[in-house]
């Protein structure tokens, strides 16, 4: 009888996303529930009666009852799945932690928390799952190295599943946290060893995989909001793994050089081109830079970091423009008065390569432009 299960970890519920609004954090939190339940519904489709999560179920140990409880209840719903619940770093198993706080809450039948380094065994898939708990927020030893020494029945399928990075042969490992030795599944006669901590999916070996956080959290993760899906025709036999996509929100780095208005209309449209819709589930970070006239950063400010930032998610700007005024802005000044006199001096010091104040005195000409113009072209 062949064993097929899913891989998830890194759930970081309660994940704090300090560069949002409030607004759009309560979203993104709730998306990292939401994907459990697409989680769950997938393990349905799929007759799959086993989920591991392997590590970081939390993203602290400090959350409030009602944060605590809300992914069991979401598991609950799924009673025909077993979820099995590792500690990772953001959540360790300690004393009084949140791990004990949870048992005292009475979980479902269907909830198994792997806190202890010793085989569970699941008799009617012939199952053993070899956990590496956390107890700690660091470790310097391999926690999966027990699994060597451990005894299992004839004929079950023994599955690893711990939380942290692989081991890096030749490196100066003493000062080293929570590394995985990725050798683990010959040395300790593994299926397949389920491992959390990376945010995105990654091979390691044909044994050894990281699913990735089920939901994308940052704009570094590279090919997160997966699960897997993993099938063993025998115990012995080379898994077969299949990604499937279960989150709903993506992250998106965009570099651009602007010089002018058609170059911005350029990015706006890009940036509305975004894939797969809606651009409401998109979050961009983007790095802007080049010389723009005064006229043209005030479109910019207007079409991109205006119009564009309304659809999406979140549009992060790194603004390293460098507003260059050109004889037409410099017209919309007059032809003197005190704030000419200033736009003039304000224009001598952007031009001079020499002077250190070059980009301070850039981004006050702009300034000036805004007001000005927002006041109806005027010295009143």
């Amino acid at each position: 009888m062949a064993l097929t299960f899913i891989h998830t970890s890194d759930w970081q519920i309660g994940k704090v996303f300090g560069f949002v609004d409030e607004q759009t954090l309560g979203l993104l939190q709730r998306a990292r529930l939401d994907a459990i339940d697409r989680i769950g519904s997938l393990a349905g489709e799929r007759g799959v009666r086993h989920v591991l999560v392997a590590g970081d179920v939390y993203d602290t140990q400090d959350v409030t009852q009602r944060l605590l409880l809300q992914p069991i209840e979401r598991m609950r719903a799924f009673g025909d799945v077993i979820w099995h619940l590792l500690p990772g770093n953001h959540d360790p198993d300690q004393p009084f932690g949140i791990w004990d706080r949870l048992a005292r809450t009475g979980l479902p039948g269907n909830i198994v928390i792997h806190a202890d380094a010793g085989p569970y065994l699941h008799e009617a898939d012939r199952l053993a799952i070899l956990p590496a708990p956390l107890k700690h927020f660091r470790s310097l030893e391999d926690l999966t190295a027990w699994m060597n020494d451990a005894a299992t029945p004839e004929g079950y399928y023994r599955i690893g599943l711990a939380h942290g990075s692989i081991r890096s042969f030749g490196s100066d490992e003493s000062q080293a946290a929570n590394f995985i030795d990725p050798g683990r599944p010959q040395l300790a006669a593994l299926g397949y060893l389920a491992l959390g901590d990376w945010h995105g999916t990654q091979k390691i070996s044909e044994r050894v995989w990281y699913s990735g956080t089920h939901e994308t959290d940052a704009y570094d993760v590279l090919d997160g909001g997966n699960a897997l899906i993993v099938t063993l025709d025998r115990p012995d036999a080379i898994p077969t793994v299949e990604k499937v996509p279960t989150g709903s929100y993506h992250w998106h780095r965009e570099e651009v050089t602007l010089s002018g208005r058609s170059d911005i209309d350029a990015l706006a449209q890009r940036l509305r081109a975004l894939a797969p819709a809606p651009l409401s589930n998109h979050l961009v970070r983007l790095g802007v830079s080049g010389t723009l006239s005064l006229e043209d950063s005030q479109y910019f400010d207007s079409l991109v970091h205006g119009s564009v930032d309304a659809a999406l998610a979140q549009l992060r700007i790194d603004n390293r423009i460098l507003p260059m005024p050109s004889e037409e802005d410099l017209a919309q000044f007059g032809p003197g008065g005190y704030i000419r006199l200033a736009a003039d001096r304000l224009m001598a010091m952007a031009r001079d390569a020499e002077n250190d104040e070059r980009e301070l005195a850039a981004l006050a000409l702009q300034r000036l432009y805004v007001e000005y113009r927002a006041l109806g072209g005027t010295d009143a």
